[in-house]
């Protein structure tokens, strides 16, 4: 079966009561656009012989023979792409925290879902939802993936790998996001501690956390195997109370508020716009960093020793911060 066909059995599948409220990839609409570009179809055609002829010729000319871009198609195609990719990945995004919070809950909120557990539990429809959100997730980035490859067939170009790259540079790259990450370790936690099976995702999840290098490792649907290194960058080591940043970076928080100059009381909100990530050096990832709750959580499980060994170290640091800190302030304002 055609991915077309595929992609739209699942649009209107059993689960269409909850596709309903998202946006999708418009693959039938753009796969239209690229059918009825004239412009392109009518240079394919008078060009075909002369290709030929340059083939022959010079096989190496073909190489740069090719139609670089297509107004009639680049006008509707690329910004209706981009802005289902950004509407996607929001709604992906804005989803899975809302589903993730009720699992972490803390304070009051927590006390009143547990309370509403004792008359009806919601923990598999939680997972049920989680499930729906990796196929969705899997099945736009499939669609985006498959339509920019045939618009690179049709037009002889390069243009839909480097929309591919422009997606990442704007961290719309869906199988990338932090959230995904959070989403396989909400699995994990809920498959226990002890590898037995709680309710079962529809894709696999695993971590080693052992090695020299701990990875979290994915599978998702459509054989889409996903493999994210859990060392921090700069520390080298498992990271603790991870941060993703808008790169997509993992640091933990001790770490990354180092490198950006703060301290850790003040968190990565308090860092500077200018701060640029120390690995990709990209500026301006620190102010929508996503604290990783589940990954933390999953740490805390599997690596006890390790999570309580490194909890006990930021304390101690996060004090001699704060009194270093309010030490200076109190100079300052007595003035020795």
């Amino acid at each position: 079966m055609k991915f077309g066909e595929t992609f739209k059995e699942y649009l209107h599948g059993d689960h269409e009561w909850f596709l309903d409220k998202f946006s999708h990839v418009e693959y039938k609409r753009l796969k239209k656009v690229l059918k009825s570009c004239r412009t392109c179809k009518a240079l394919h055609d008078s060009d075909e012989k002369t290709e030929q002829i340059d083939d022959e010729e010079n096989p190496t000319l073909s190489q740069f023979c090719q139609c670089q871009s297509c107004p009639a198609c680049d006008q509707m195609f690329f910004t209706e792409l981009m802005r289902e990719a950004t509407d996607i990945a929001g709604c992906f995004s804005s989803r899975v925290r809302h589903l993730l919070h009720l699992h972490v809950a803390t304070g009051m909120q927590r006390y009143i879902l547990r309370l509403q557990q004792c008359f009806k539990n919601d923990q598999q429809a939680w997972v049920q939802e989680g499930q729906m959100l990796m196929e969705y997730i899997t099945m736009n980035a499939i669609a985006i993936r498959k339509i920019l490859k045939k618009y690179d067939k049709v037009h002889s170009s390069v243009n839909g790998k480097n929309f591919k790259s422009k997606m990442r540079a704007e961290h719309l790259e869906l199988l990338q996001s932090p959230w995904l990450i959070e989403l396989g370790a909400f699995s994990l936690n809920f498959n226990g501690t002890d590898g037995g099976a709680f309710i079962q995702f529809s894709g696999s999840f695993a971590c080693d956390l052992n090695t020299t290098e701990p990875v979290i490792i994915l599978m998702l649907p459509h054989s889409i195997k996903l493999e994210y290194n859990l060392t921090c960058g700069i520390c080298l080591e498992t990271v603790f109370n991870p941060y993703a940043l808008s790169c997509g970076h993992l640091f933990c928080k001790s770490c990354a508020c180092s490198a950006a100059s703060v301290m850790i009381f003040q968190g990565l909100k308090a860092t500077s716009p200018d701060s640029k990530c120390p690995i990709c050096r990209e500026a301006g990832v620190y102010a929508n960093a996503v604290r990783m709750l589940e990954l933390d959580l999953l740490i805390k499980r599997r690596c006890k020793d390790y999570w309580k060994e490194r909890l006990v170290a930021e304390r101690a640091e996060m004090v001699k911060q704060s009194k270093q800190y309010w030490e200076s302030q109190t100079k300052y304002v007595i003035g020795y």
